[in-house]
């Protein structure tokens, strides 16, 4: 699992730009399923099995970036549009990767960061001419480190939620009794977008989304139940999502049956592809799956790996066992 983490958080895929993740992906799980393919949009669709209830299990592939957008005539610095929720706070001082290799710096003026307008991209060369012109889309650069049972790494959001996906469909050995399509989206973090597409493709009967979750262990942050090290987060309720009594029940008693370590998850910003699921054709129950992680949308997102155990034992309990509902 560690292994296929550092792979999958260390490949570059902004927002829209997601073909070298996806190809990394498709590789992983060529032997995994019984059919794959590329939607118009980009998903990577897996389908494992057939009869039975009709699942759509997401997580998306894409990470948060940014696009050059415009170069200062005199200095030769770029500006930069953002793609997804950049957060401000830990701009300053982080490198970036364009798509032609370039590297750059994100810096910010003296008495700036409070808006995306303070800051610009270092990308000059010795000569002191820009290495790379505008238009060119960039992700974050980091290297994943391990401290114990914490995995630290950039977009951990939500390239964890794919690990638990692709190590769900290595233990079912494409032996399960429901007719099941993992969809490796894209373009999440700038509105759900390939989470439509896939479900209005498939057309589900269940949705079940596998997304990260903030904690509320850290000092002076948000206060919420889940914590690192509490086990799978079970959603109840986002902005985007109230789940229904009968999903969240089926993920519950299925942890209580098999000893799975759970909480509940009541998030108060934010929401996940479960929520672009759940209004496909007249209407689809959906839920999701949390991996429970500290400093969301910066370069040192950090989940417990007991926790992506959890997450995996739960989402291979529910998907291996007949559905009732």
């Amino acid at each position: 699992m560690i292994e296929l983490t550092k792979r999958l958080v260390e490949t570059w895929g902004p927002s829209g730009f997601e073909h070298r993740i996806r190809d990394l992906i498709r590789e992983e799980v060529a032997d995994l399923a019984d059919e794959t393919w590329i939607d118009g949009l980009g998903n990577l669709i897996c389908r494992v099995g057939a009869g039975g209830k009709k699942v759509l299990i997401a997580a998306h592939m894409d990470e948060i970036g940014l696009m050059a957008n415009y170069q200062e005539p005199e200095s030769g610095y770029l500006r930069f549009a953002n793609l997804g929720g950049l957060r401000n706070d830990s701009l300053n001082g982080n490198r970036v990767l364009f798509e032609d290799g370039t590297v750059g710096v994100i810096a910010v003026h003296n008495g700036g960061g409070k808006a995306l307008s303070d800051f610009y991209i270092d990308v000059q060369a010795d000569s002191g001419e820009n290495a790379t012109p505008v238009g060119q889309p960039a992700g974050f650069m980091r290297e994943m480190q391990v401290r114990g049972r914490r995995v630290i790494a950039k977009s951990l959001d939500d390239r964890i939620g794919c690990v638990v996906a692709i190590e769900t469909m290595r233990r079912l050995e494409r032996q399960t009794p429901n007719d099941l399509y993992f969809a490796f989206t894209v373009q999440e973090e700038v509105g759900l977008r390939g989470a439509k597409t896939a479900a209005q493709g498939v057309h589900p009967d269940i949705g079940i989304a596998i997304d990260v979750t903030g904690s509320g262990d850290q000092i002076r942050g948000r206060k919420m139940q889940v914590k690192l090290g509490g086990g799978a987060a079970i959603k109840v309720h986002d902005p985007g999502l109230i789940v229904p009594l009968a999903i969240k029940n089926w993920m519950v008693e299925r942890c209580e049956a098999d000893g799975i370590p759970y909480q509940l998850e009541l998030l108060m910003g934010g929401t996940t592809d479960a929520s672009a699921i759940q209004m496909a054709d007249a209407g689809v129950p959906s839920g999701c799956i949390s991996i429970p992680t500290r400093y969301l949308h910066t370069t040192s997102e950090t989940v417990d790996i007991d926790d992506v155990q959890a997450c995996i034992d739960l989402l291979t309990g529910l998907l291996a066992n007949d559905i009732a509902m």
